[in-house]
């Protein structure tokens, strides 16, 4: 419909959500110990489809227990360094270039067992996920460690398990 159309009907256009552009340096940071998480999108311009998050993993950092989400798929694209993903008992080393994409109910955790970071753009689909993370930051700005046990605490909260039969 065209601009005089629309005066004549009083229909007002339609307006699509806002662009958004995340700078470098830019989005919100969550530092959850040896691993610093900046958060590009948390839904929010997505009608909460999706939410994306650029991970930068210390030497030797181990991940989170291992787990399987209820609600919605993972994904990790390795941007540098090595991450290796264990799914149930499998164990995969993946490059700078890999594409680790993870349904709903796999058990997986990864982890970085090298000298060197390891940086990794990480999807949530929709973006449950993201407030978890935020979760974990608040335990630590606590003063309480971040144990196992405070990780499935906050897990639980969207809709994930530990897979406690691969832990």
């Amino acid at each position: 419909m065209n601009e005089e159309a629309r005066a004549r009907t009083g229909e007002r256009p339609k307006t699509g959500p806002a662009l958004s552009v995340v700078g470098p340096g830019e989005g919100e940071t969550i530092v959850l110990g040896t691993t610093r998480m900046r958060v590009l999108e948390d839904g929010s311009h997505t009608e909460h489809r999706l939410a994306i998050a650029e991970s930068v993993l210390a030497p030797h950092t181990q991940g989170p227990p291992q787990h399987r989400h209820g609600r919605h798929d993972e994904g990790f694209y390795v941007l540098s360094g090595t991450v290796r993903f264990t799914v149930g008992e499998e164990e995969s080393e993946a490059t700078a270039g890999t594409l680790v994409m993870v349904p709903p109910g796999v058990p997986h955790t990864f982890a970085n067992p090298t000298d060197l970071p390891a940086v990794m753009l990480s999807t949530f689909t929709p973006d449950l996920y993201v407030q978890y993370f935020r979760d974990l930051q608040e335990v630590l700005a606590g003063g309480r460690p971040l144990t196992p046990q405070a990780s499935i605490d906050a897990m639980s909260r969207y809709a994930t398990e530990p897979a406690t039969h691969l832990a």
